[in-house]
């Protein structure tokens, strides 16, 4: 998969077609004043996409309010995420490195595959931070659970892909991620005391075969549309109850799933209301980790 992220597959002439045709509307996209913008021919050339749609966001910038909630079919349970801001700072030439979006052709006897390859980034000028709030219901007990904030968050190549399931329903897709995130802070909130846990310096990537670290550092790639396809559908268990599931198959036969990596520079359960028990756990990291297999029901 980290092969078909970074140079996709050469897709269907109509489908280069649109692009060209798309390629010219090079959005700069902004939640505040800065809008959409001409631009000269210069710019157009840099980010035209020969075979799609390249694009890039300058000044970008989301804030709001809403909330997006999924609740069980029996109404019993509930989970949702709001006030969700989001902003990402850009390259010297915002245009320089954009991201790309393909219609590929599938492996063999497959449905074509839509590819979302993310800038590669090298110099790590790309920086987003994010926040949301989160809360669940369950059991007649409503919990908000506070806040995610991510600082300095850097995707370094990857992507993702989205295709036709191979059986049933639902939508089969690939992700593979490279990522450093310069702060990760999960602000609780119980009983009115907050106790964020805070992890500095979070970095994801990937690892050779072999297991041994690459000399060009690579994304893990943790599912893959081809040979280990993740899902987002609806089952249905033996009474008739329809859960929303989330899972990654196992890998094909003669492929292994790849293998990534996990390391957290620093680990910190601070307590605000008495610093004095917070507690600091320091260096934490997975040398090598495999998703073989993930299956998960919202009930």
């Amino acid at each position: 998969m980290a092969q078909s992220l970074m140079h996709p597959v050469p897709p269907r002439a109509a489908m280069a077609g649109l692009g060209a045709a798309l390629a010219c509307l090079c959005l700069t996209a902004s939640a505040g004043a800065h809008g959409m913008k001409p631009l000269n021919d210069s710019a157009l050339s840099d980010v035209r996409g020969g075979d799609g749609l390249s694009f890039d966001l300058s000044n970008f910038a989301l804030s709001g309010d809403a909330r997006y909630t999924y609740t069980t079919p029996d109404k019993s349970a509930s989970a949702y995420m709001g006030n969700l801001s989001a902003s990402r700072s850009d390259s010297l030439d915002p245009f320089s490195d954009p991201y790309r979006l393909d219609l590929v052709a599938g492996a063999t006897g497959q449905a074509d595959v839509v590819n979302l390859a993310f800038p590669v980034n090298t110099d790590a000028s790309q920086k987003w931070q994010l926040a949301y709030d989160w809360g669940v219901t369950a059991n007649g007990i409503a919990v908000d659970g506070g806040s995610v904030l991510y600082t300095d968050a850097v995707f370094s190549g990857g992507g993702m892909q989205w295709s036709t399931p191979r059986f049933g329903d639902g939508i089969a897709f690939g992700m593979a991620l490279r990522l450093d995130i310069g702060n990760l802070a999960i602000q609780g909130q119980r009983t009115g005391a907050n106790a964020p846990m805070n992890f500095t310096g979070v970095h994801i990537d990937g690892l050779n075969p072999d297991g041994t670290v690459p000399s060009t550092p690579l994304p893990w790639v943790i599912a893959d549309v081809a040979t280990q396809p993740g899902a987002v559908n609806v089952v249905t268990d033996a009474d008739g109850t329809p859960h929303l599931h989330i899972g990654i198959g196992w890998p094909d036969a003669g492929h292994e799933a790849p293998l990534g990596r996990l390391r957290i520079d620093n680990l910190t359960f601070a307590n605000i209301a008495t610093p004095s028990q917070s507690v600091n756990l320091g260096a934490s990291s997975i040398g090598s980790m495999q998703i073989q297999y993930l299956d998960i029901k919202f009930k």
